[in-house]
């Protein structure tokens, strides 16, 4: 808003983005993190003792990285009297934390943070399922021999079937559908087509592929090593399929409404692992440290809906984040949306542009506008680079931010829809 102090992103990194059980699966979200925070204070050469605060989202840390923020700030190279917190909001986790930061500058409790989001969907656990919980309880109670024996005859091999926390996790608990349901529920009341579906997850693998060649994305990654003796040496988003094909994809069969439904693993986002970072910090203290800005934070917005149709939460947060920058949705040259499901962004792009929707559910006085295509997501989104839950909305400020420098643009929207039926938005200007 003009006459106050805004928050300016300094710089990120984020690392490559690899399928879940692949080319990061030893790193924990930990790991990840420290990763992109060493990166950024390297790339900014600020001393970490001037961080006010290290804060990053998270969905699901290992049980052994309790405050997973903490733990990669001191292995950054933090110092020990530098305060570390972890937040958590669904898919906007890593967006999450760079409001944290905002709200605490315009609070006047800080101006210099460490943000980011972190994933590790190759090491969310797998749980005990309730009959061995029992099992094992009723086990550790019994004193005598008798008592244990006649416990362990008990047991039934049945016991043994696991909880998977990442299913659980991308269930709503509220309306109990899977997400891949609510983008089913919006493909049906939008009218969006299998073919549409697929021809969108084609696209996003097109732009990916051409970034990847044309080394556009190369200023945001920060190559990490993995391995035995971290021999290997990862630099590239590994989810991108260059010889994609809309035949290959139309060939796949719908995985959430077996029956009825259009969406498939292949126009669905990826699982994935993946961490980035921002340094930000409000514009007095940049100019403070001699710090050049890569973009300011000209609005945030964020919003609830009803869960079963949670993929529309971009444009519920969209003019919460416009009217906080003050602008209009005309202003936004650049566009950047999560890619949960092809079917989830072409319901926001037409809800976007429907006057009834945008008058009954979001009091507007006529639709929001047009998304250009060749506006949004122009480095590819989530169906070609993946999703890791906690760093995706970091990743998409990210790569916003060089976006808007590196096509001499002045606004853009960085948005995610929220699983239980929120969305979140920022505005950014280029600096």
């Amino acid at each position: 808003m003009s006459g106050e102090q805004q928050m300016v992103i300094i710089d990120g990194a984020r690392t490559p983005f690899c399928k879940a059980g692949t080319s990061l699966k030893k790193a924990k979200a930990g790991d990840l993190a420290t990763h992109v925070f060493r990166e950024v204070l390297d790339r900014t050469g600020v001393d970490p003792a001037e961080i006010d605060e290290v804060i990053l989202g998270c969905g699901g840390p290992g049980p052994d990285e309790a405050n997973v923020a903490r733990v990669a700030s001191l292995r950054a190279g933090v110092p020990a009297e530098v305060p570390a917190v972890t937040v958590m909001r669904n898919c906007a986790s890593g967006m999450e934390a760079l409001n944290a930061a905002r709200m605490r500058m315009r609070a006047g409790d800080g101006d210099l943070f460490l943000i980011g989001g972190s994933e590790s969907m190759s090491n969310i656990p797998m749980l005990m399922g309730e009959k061995l919980v029992n099992f094992f309880t009723r086990l550790s109670k019994a004193r005598s021999l008798g008592q244990k024996l006649r416990t362990l005859a008990g047991f039934r091999p049945s016991f043994l079937a696991p909880r998977l926390a990442i299913v659980e996790g991308l269930t709503d608990a509220v309306s109990g559908l899977m997400m891949g349901n609510t983008a089913e529920n919006l493909a049906r009341r939008f009218g969006i087509s299998r073919e549409a579906q697929d021809l969108y997850a084609l696209a996003s693998h097109r732009k990916a592929a051409a970034a990847q060649q044309s080394e556009a994305m190369r200023g945001e990654i920060a190559p990490i090593t993995v391995g035995p003796d971290y021999a290997e040496m990862v630099a590239s988003d590994n989810g991108v399929r260059p010889d994609q094909t809309i035949e290959s994809l139309a060939r796949l069969k719908p995985i959430f409404d077996r029956r009825e439904g259009d969406v498939t693993v292949g126009n669905s986002c990826q699982v994935t692992d993946g961490a980035a970072a921002l340094l930000v910090a409000s514009e007095s203290k940049a100019r403070e440290l001699g710090l050049d800005s890569l973009a300011v934070i000209r609005g945030h917005g964020r919003a609830g809906l009803d869960p079963t149709i949670m993929g529309l939460g971009p444009v519920h947060a969209t003019p919460l984040a416009l009217r906080d920058a003050g602008i209009s949705f005309e202003d936004l040259d650049m566009f950047e949306i999560n890619e949960a499901f092809a079917a989830q962004v072409l319901a926001c792009l037409s809800a976007f542009a429907d006057e009834d929707y945008c008058r009954k559910q979001l009091g507007l006085s006529d639709a929001l506008g047009e998304v250009p295509e060749d506006r949004l997501n122009i480095h590819g989104g989530a169906i070609a680079l993946g999703h890791p839950i906690g760093a995706t909305g970091a990743r998409i400020v990210l790569a916003l931010a060089h976006q808007l420098r590196d096509h001499d643009k002045r606004f853009g929207l960085a948005s995610l829809c929220i699983g239980g039926g929120q969305g979140q938005a920022f505005v950014l200007e280029a600096a």
